[in-house]
């Protein structure tokens, strides 16, 4: 696990695609989605596939998850679609890729690479081919998504009195591109994606700092789960209105956090706007 050398009173963790940058539209959809249909062969159901996987990403509670549980949470909306299940087309879920995401801590490729050299299994070095061939799409598609509006100005006035890292569910090769592409991995004491651990896990350095004295920046209830589980103030950056939030984080939520306010009143404020933003159901039917 990831340790932090604690240098200033507070600590602030940020997620990347889709909280600091604006990169998970063009991820899912370009680079994710199309490799989804490819390998598990959606041609039939292409459609539909498309809007699971753009739900469950993107567009539900289950944003920002770690990709595998996403694939596996995409194919299971397919199996209850019922405009699948007319055109008889069979959507499998290995279980060896269940069992490895119960039981594997580091949901990555290094980590999956290493099952499948252990044992050969068809449907772990499907899913391995799956995730390599994301990696090199994004590479060579994803370029030049600078950090929302506001970002940079944030970690600015955050550097000089809290210890800051890159605390994201996203492999830390795509994480370090894209924080020095636009200078601002200057800023962060560690770039910490899928290979270093759980976003949980990574925060569980909140506790080298006082109470009250850590905060995760997000945009999926999953960061604010990691950050609950280790005691963490959250700042949520709601999707579709990401510049608003920023704004509102470097106008009164960094001064909260720096004054010991952000707990209570202003923090439960934050959370009942965020849970609003997105659903845990679909538009679209299904089957129980």
């Amino acid at each position: 696990m990831f340790e932090i050398v604690r240098q200033h009173d507070f600590l602030v963790a940020i997620d990347s695609d889709g909280c600091a940058f604006d990169t998970m539209e063009l991820k899912h959809k370009e680079c994710f989605i199309p490799h989804t249909i490819n390998s598990y062969n959606l041609q039939a159901v292409s459609k539909y596939a498309r809007e699971a996987a753009e739900f469950v990403n993107l567009y539900s509670k289950s944003r920002g998850i770690n990709r595998f549980p996403a694939l596996v949470e995409t194919l299971q909306w397919l199996q209850k679609r019922p405009a699948v299940i007319d055109r008889n087309i069979q959507i499998d879920i290995p279980a060896a890729l269940l069992q490895w995401i119960d039981t594997e801590s580091k949901l990555g490729n290094p980590a999956l690479a290493a099952r499948v050299q252990e044992t050969n299994d068809p449907a772990l070095r499907q899913a391995l081919d799956w995730s390599e061939k994301v990696n090199q799409t994004v590479a060579q598609i994803v370029r030049g998504v600078p950090p929302f509006p506001g970002v940079r100005e944030c970690l600015e006035k955050l550097s000089s009195q809290a210890d800051l890292i890159v605390c994201s569910a996203t492999p830390n090769e795509a994480l370090r591109a894209e924080w020095s592409e636009h200078g601002i991995d200057s800023f962060v004491q560690a770039i910490c994606g899928q290979e270093t651990g759980t976003k949980k896990q990574t925060l569980a350095n909140a506790s080298k700092y006082d109470p009250d004295r850590v905060l995760m920046i997000g945009d999926a209830p999953g960061d604010y789960r990691a950050a609950k589980a280790n005691q963490c103030l959250f700042f949520p950056i709601n999707p579709a209105a990401e510049e608003g939030s920023w704004k509102r984080l470097l106008d009164e939520g960094i001064e909260h956090l720096l004054n010991g306010s952000f707990a209570g009143e202003y923090q439960a404020a934050l959370l009942k706007e965020f849970d609003a933003t997105l659903p845990d159901q679909p538009p679209w039917p299904v089957v129980s």
